[in-house]
């Protein structure tokens, strides 16, 4: 009788666990999915920088426009480096209030 007990306790502590264990994988898989994806918007960035300093470079464009170029690609570094920044502390939150969840049961 013992034993079945220990069993069936085993088995639902199995039960329970294991979604959490799912969840937890599935934020691993969006992480890295999100890494893939502020990688290829880094380098699209990059590309879209090169190629206005590669026009810039052949014509005659007045400095204030030069000036306001340069601020407006400083400008969209800057909002990408903060969007991914949210993007990651968004999942670490819900990470956390799973396992705050998870604890509380």
């Amino acid at each position: 009788m013992r034993k079945i007990l220990v069993a069936l306790m085993v088995g639902l502590a199995w039960i329970c666990v294991s979604p959490f264990h799912l969840a937890a994988q599935n934020f691993k898989f969006e992480k890295q999915q999100m890494k893939e994806r502020h990688k290829a918007d880094k380098k699209a960035l990059k590309m879209k920088e090169m190629y206005q300093k590669q026009t810039m470079k052949g014509q005659q464009i007045p400095k204030s426009t030069r000036t306001q170029m340069k601020h407006q690609l400083q400008r969209e570094r800057r909002e990408l480096r903060e969007r991914q920044k949210d993007e990651l502390q968004d999942l670490k939150d819900r990470q956390r209030s799973l396992k705050e969840s998870q604890a509380r049961s």
